[in-house]
């Protein structure tokens, strides 16, 4: 008879909450010297890598896995800090955008490399180029299927950017 336990499927998403588990907790303390929470990183992570460091509170919040209310606390806790700061969004006066400032730049340089070599030694440093490779295309295919919204705003223009090359702003 066979154990209904040794199911691949069940396996799969048990290692993968256990690799989730060891890696947070290994890049919580380090984050945590530098200053940052691990939301607070994945924010400002989110915004660093998006175009002109930036995006709308929406955007960020279906980027994350924060509800827009969680992305307004962190980013309110983030601009008091002086990570960040709002602007208004020129098109659209019931949007704003959150945008890294020059310090919360700074904090995420001096972050940056300790953390790069964790996700080494801890993770991608595991792995093969060609396992790698396949892991990367795995997990984009499953977070597509799973969180659509992952990578909003994040291939926009920055809207001083459009308007500066004579376009309209985007909604």
């Amino acid at each position: 008879m066979t154990n209904v336990f040794d199911d691949p499927r069940i396996t799969a998403v048990g290692l993968l909450f256990e690799v989730h588990a060891g890696l947070s907790t290994r890049f919580t303390a380090q984050l945590e010297e530098h200053g940052f929470s691990a939301v607070e990183f994945e924010v400002i992570t989110r915004l660093a890598r998006s175009p002109g460091n930036q995006l709308r509170m929406t955007d960020l919040a279906a980027q994350t896995s924060l509800s827009t209310s969680g992305v307004t606390r962190v980013v309110d806790r983030m601009e008091r800090d002086g990570l960040l700061t709002r602007r208004a969004c020129p098109n659209d006066r019931r949007s704003s955008y959150a945008v890294v400032t020059p310090k919360g730049m700074q904090q995420l340089d001096e972050t940056l490399p300790g953390h790069l070599q964790m996700i080494e030694q801890w993770f991608t440093g595991q792995l093969d180029p060609q396992a790698l490779d396949a892991l990367l295309d795995g997990l984009r295919r499953i977070r597509d299927a799973v969180h659509p919204c992952a990578t909003a705003g994040s291939t926009d223009v920055a809207p001083e950017q459009e308007t500066a090359a004579g376009g309209t702003p985007r909604q």
